[in-house]
């Protein structure tokens, strides 16, 4: 469940559950508003925001100033003091945890040092999208595809000043979030790639033919991306291969995970300019994607294709059994000879196509046509 209410239950259960809970998503996607609505349901709470001056300097003597405390503790912006996740693992294994810790962080453990080896075993991670389809409702979609779901950019009072709080975003993120980090990456090497991976977004890596363009070895093309991956800003959907006596794809597929970021770095402001891009299929196809991973969970999420040409553009694995998903703008899609391949070959359960119109209907035998505004109505447990 993606909607605000759902994560305040979910963060609830876990701070039950565990002495740390920590929430992950992209700067100004919405963690310090959903923090706040967890606190209110608090009888005693204490916050602490690691962007200013006079809360770092309380937190400077980190043990002593948390020991005290009781109820739930909250602190923003976590990635700014990677040495509080060792103050913190003392803490949550006191008896009775007289105070539970809520963190909130803008990047993933993986790049800030220290943080999955110090709490291994005491935190819970709640990844915090932006807006979804399940929260603004069906009737918003086109919205929420051309702006993405940053609640500042959704909720602008026109495309155009929607825009340009994306675009002041990017600069921002590549000027201060990055450099807060350790990653001393310039600021316009990343401008670049990422520019490059919205012109190749949905399209498998070719980490060479990038290296070559940028002028850099493939090396840095990889630290880049997992710069862009652990930020939140990029999503590397894995390939998924088995021994079925064919060639297949073995490179991940690149999405930029906010469909409005991706059309900012394009300059693609209204609806207009977005229908009539080249990228506009490749935009569709990321959106219902990350709409789906917000709705089933992005674990066991992968692409599938061969060489020969058959693919699917995700599989997700539940359960023991294999749902696939095709997507397609077009109000009237149809069957093709790569969905019947790999219905047969994956063993699928469901094969769904996600297509731009309003009807929902059945293709074939385990196949039916999905409209993407009806996504959140879908259902794979029965």
């Amino acid at each position: 469940m993606t909607t605000r209410a759902g994560l305040v239950s979910i963060v609830q259960r876990d701070l039950r559950e565990f002495p740390v809970v920590t929430l992950l998503g992209a700067r100004q996607v919405g963690k310090t508003t959903l923090a706040e609505q967890v606190r209110a349901l608090w009888s005693e709470s204490q916050a602490f925001d690691l962007e200013k001056a006079e809360d770092l300097a309380a937190l400077a003597n980190p043990g002593p100033a948390l020991a005290g405390l009781r109820g739930l503790v909250v602190l923003d912006e976590i990635q700014r003091r990677p040495d509080l996740f060792t103050a913190l693992r003392p803490l949550a294994d006191r008896p009775g945890m007289p105070a539970r810790f809520l963190l909130l962080g803008s990047a993933s453990p993986e790049l800030v040092k220290g943080a999955s080896e110090s709490l291994a075993g005491r935190t819970s991670f709640v990844p915090v999208p932006g807006f979804s389809l399940e929260e603004v409702g069906a009737s918003a979609i086109e919205a929420l595809w051309l702006r993405g779901g940053f609640p500042r950019a959704f909720l602008a009072e026109t495309d155009e000043a929607s825009l340009r709080w994306r675009q002041a975003f990017i600069t921002a993120f590549l000027e201060r979030d990055l450099p807060q980090l350790g990653i001393r990456v310039p600021s316009q090497a990343i401008h670049r790639f990422w520019m490059m991976l919205a012109h190749a977004h949905g399209q498998v890596l070719n980490a060479e033919r990038l290296a070559a363009s940028l002028g850099v070895t493939g090396k840095t093309i990889r630290h880049h991306l997992d710069l862009l991956v652990g930020t939140f800003m990029v999503r590397r959907l894995q390939p998924w291969h088995e021994n079925l006596g064919k060639r297949q794809v073995k490179a991940p597929k690149i999405y930029l995970r906010d469909p409005g970021l991706l059309h900012a770095l394009l300059g693609l402001g209204d609806a207009r300019a977005l229908r009539s891009h080249p990228v506009c299929g490749a935009s569709w196809e990321g959106f219902a994607i990350e709409e789906l991973l917000k709705r089933f969970g992005p674990d066991d999420a992968y692409f599938w294709a061969t060489h020969a040409g058959a693919e699917i553009d995700l599989l997700l694995l539940r359960d023991g059994r294999r749902f696939g998903f095709e997507i397609k703008l077009t109000d009237a899609p149809s069957t093709s000879r790569s969905m019947h391949v790999a219905l047969a070959d994956l063993g699928l359960e469901r094969l769904f196509v996600i297509h731009g119109g309003t009807r929902r209907f059945p293709l074939g035998d385990r196949i039916e046509a999905v409209p993407a505004a009806q996504i959140t109505t879908l259902d794979l447990t029965g």
